[in-house]
């Protein structure tokens, strides 16, 4: 089982967007995928139609991680319906999730995601948790359970140095906790290769940080919106624009799955 953290320390660069578009790469080629909804804004539980009701959530993993409880806060994707044989499932958010983000956390307690993970490992092949756009406790539960960290930023100044600051944090985090723990690279989100700025800063980016910027940068486009606000996988949504994204998503999950081994790149391995 694979752990992906889909971080960035700047709110508002659509960070949970690029999680709900590797969860439908994902689930459109038929990896069998939970997705950790740790933002307490809880809104990929909302763009992947997790009916809620009856279920804990990642409030009660994080305060109890047994595996009993992990469970009952697991629920499948509304992508799923319909589609049956297919394993997309969700462990539910919760604004309750605040609680857990002090800025001080205690060591046993950053481990507790990774505790709960531990207990449905054979379940899984890629985990794609949505992080908090902060760097207190949340994010580093969520790193100290990942084996890599996409870094979500967009083609402006501040965006440019929260990935900095990203970067340097979680080399910090592999140094001192989880020595296994490396940056997928860098995902450039709402690009305009029009504009001379986002040129200008996708250049910063490479000079900065080299190959760890990913490609393909992932232009903006109104069709990630129109799915996610229609509770759908982008993969299933008409219209060439959502096909182009598509493809941008499923090129992004390569790269992820060159990483795990996972399907046929293991056995290329």
């Amino acid at each position: 089982m694979h752990v992906l953290s889909v971080s960035s320390l700047k709110g508002g660069v659509g960070k949970t967007t690029v999680t709900l578009g590797l969860a439908s790469a994902a689930f459109a080629r038929g990896i069998r995928t939970l997705v950790v909804d740790l933002d307490p804004q809880s809104d990929v539980s909302t763009g992947m139609a997790v009916a809620v009701s009856g279920h804990l959530n990642i409030a009660d993993v994080l305060a109890s991680p047994k595996e009993k409880i992990v469970r009952s806060a697991i629920a499948p994707s509304g992508w799923t319906k319909g589609r049956p044989g297919s394993t997309l499932d969700v462990l539910i958010g919760s604004p309750s999730a605040i609680n857990y983000d002090g800025p001080h956390p205690h060591e046993r307690d950053i481990w507790k995601l990774e505790d709960a993970l531990e207990t449905i490992e054979s379940d899984y092949e890629l985990v794609l948790v949505d992080c908090a756009p902060t760097l207190n406790a949340l994010t580093r539960t969520a790193w100290a359970a990942s084996d890599r960290v996409a870094v979500v930023t967009e083609p402006g100044l501040f965006s440019v140095a929260a990935a900095d600051r990203a970067l340097r944090a979680i080399e910090e985090i592999r140094r001192g906790m989880s020595s296994r723990l490396q940056p997928l690279g860098i995902i450039v989100n709402r690009t305009r290769l029009a504009s001379l700025e986002h040129q200008y800063r996708i250049k910063e980016l490479r000079d900065m940080f080299g190959p760890l910027v990913l490609s393909p940068q992932l232009p903006e486009r109104t069709s990630l919106q129109q799915a996610q606000g229609a509770g759908q996988p982008l993969h299933a949504w008409p219209g060439d624009s959502a096909q182009e994204m598509a493809r941008y998503f499923d090129q992004l999950l390569d790269r992820v799955m060159r990483t795990a081994r996972i399907g046929e790149y293991a056995e290329l391995s």
